[in-house]
């Protein structure tokens, strides 16, 4: 069983230098296979009781938005395998970063979710995704930019355009994430 570690934690490590591509990639897509079984069992925990904390659907939107950005971490890193890129550009690192940013942020709002007695704190973590969430959408736009700007190969252009892509919606499924932590804080105070 694969230990709890984020994929963008990982993913950090694949754009960190063109080493390992596919091992690293492939270790992501292992936590992101443990996350689907996750998600599964929540989503079946879920139908299976009767009274919840917070609003069943508040629940599932949450489960399902946090396995959206496993699946998008995992988009993007098996495309880098795929297409056998080992030169990491820096809006690729950037990216990563700002998503793994985010992706702490995530984490420790939903651990904030046990007690909501605190809601000033956890609507500080929203705000602080949403701000992330921003940024990643400024470095998308840079990095297409520049993209079409200096690259004078075509297939590099979609290649890369298609992995800043993918890390862009992650950043945007943990903005979703803040977004219904957020409802449910306003629901509950």
């Amino acid at each position: 069983m694969v230990t709890h570690v984020w994929p963008p934690q990982e993913l950090i490590r694949l754009v960190s230098d063109g080493g390992k591509i596919e091992a690293k990639a492939r270790r992501i897509a292992d936590i992101e296979h443990e996350t689907d079984v996750i998600t599964h069992r929540c989503v079946e925990a879920l139908h299976k009781t009767f009274i919840t904390p917070i609003d069943r659907d508040s629940i599932h939107r949450l489960i399902t938005r946090m396995d959206d950005i496993m699946d998008y971490v995992e988009a993007a890193a098996e495309r880098i395998a795929l297409y056998e890129l080992t030169v990491m550009t820096q809006d690729v690192r950037d990216l990563a970063d700002v998503l793994h940013r985010a992706a702490v942020q995530v984490e420790q709002a939903c651990k904030q979710l046990r007690d909501l007695k605190n809601p000033d704190k956890l609507l500080a973590l929203t705000i602080d995704i949403n701000r992330l969430e921003n940024e990643g959408d400024a470095i998308l736009r840079r990095a297409v930019a520049r993209l079409f700007r200096e690259e004078k190969d075509p297939i590099l252009v979609i290649k890369w355009k298609e992995i800043y892509e993918n890390l862009e919606m992650a950043t945007d499924r943990c903005e979703d994430v803040a977004n219904i932590i957020e409802g449910v804080v306003l629901e509950h105070s």
